[in-house]
């Protein structure tokens, strides 16, 4: 029976600036209009995104393509925890995820609620049921769209009831670094991905390709942050992670590899969070 340390471990809590950081910047730009709706919607980004973990972790377990991984524990693939006791675990924090998600629908508009059920049908599907998309190369457009786009446009509205350009934009470099997040776990895997068939978007670029690819995200995430100069021209403060940027760039594309990766990508989770730290100071100190 896996100890209260095993499933904290299983909970892949590394993951987390995933979800914090989409809800941090879209709060930010809601500005004086910002309430408790924001607190709601972070509750839901932080179950879903435990919740997708203990199902990747329960999925994965069951299909045996999580034996001898290297990177944090796995609970059904180490033996540690029976399947069930994890699929139950990743049920309850879609539970968590739903009550908080229907409050905001009621609070809102009941159009949140057809958009929380798809969020966890993609969640479950990611590597779960008999065709799960994670195992096709779409990983990084799900990461994308809802730990990028939905979860900021998202908390932006629930807060406002709009959705502007500027808060679309503010997605992008929130998007790109959860995939580049993504990507360079899969980078990590992708050996052991590629002998059992599970063929992600870096198994499919091949080694060479995903690293490259890895670049072009945080390329990408800060021309997206500079996008947003129309709305404030603080928004550049960005480009003093790029030093942070590029060194993280280099390392991949100089071949970095089994235990230096798993490094790497907690620094780029670092990095996410410096983004949405900038990005979120860069908008409250706006005059809008």
């Amino acid at each position: 029976m896996a100890t209260r340390k095993e499933w904290v471990a299983g909970a892949r809590l590394r993951t987390l600036p995933a979800a914090i950081a989409p809800v941090m910047v879209g709060t930010a730009l809601a500005g004086k209009d910002a309430d408790w709706r924001g607190i709601l919607a972070l509750i839901v980004s932080l179950s879903l995104q435990i919740a997708v973990n203990y199902a990747n972790d329960y999925s994965d377990g069951i299909k045996g393509t999580d034996k001898d991984r290297i990177g944090p524990l796995r609970l059904v693939g180490s033996g540690v925890a029976s399947p069930a006791s994890v699929k139950r675990a990743a049920f309850l924090f879609f539970g968590v995820a739903m009550i908080a998600g229907l409050v905001l629908a009621l609070t809102t508009s009941l159009a949140l609620i057809g958009i929380g059920a798809l969020a966890i049908l993609a969640a479950w599907t990611y590597t779960g049921g008999p065709k799960p998309y994670g195992y096709s190369a779409l990983g990084e457009v799900s990461v994308f769209l809802f730990f990028g786009l939905i979860a900021t446009v998202g908390t932006f509205y629930v807060q406002t009831e709009k959705v502007t350009l500027a808060s679309f934009l503010l997605s992008i470099p929130i998007g790109v670094l959860a995939c580049a997040i993504l990507g360079l776990n899969n980078l990590r895997d992708l050996e052991k991905d590629a002998k059992v068939n599970k063929r992600t978007l870096a198994v499919i670029l091949g080694d060479k390709g995903a690293r490259t690819f890895y670049t072009l995200l945080l390329m990408i995430a800060h021309l997206g942050s500079i996008s947003l100069y129309f709305v404030t021209p603080s928004v550049f403060s960005t480009l003093f992670l790029l030093p942070f940027s590029a060194r993280l760039a280099r390392n991949v594309l100089n071949g970095a590899s089994g235990k230096d990766l798993i490094r790497l990508l907690a620094n780029t989770g670092k990095l996410q969070m410096a983004f949405a730290f900038v990005l979120s100071f860069a908008l409250i100190t706006s005059i809008r």
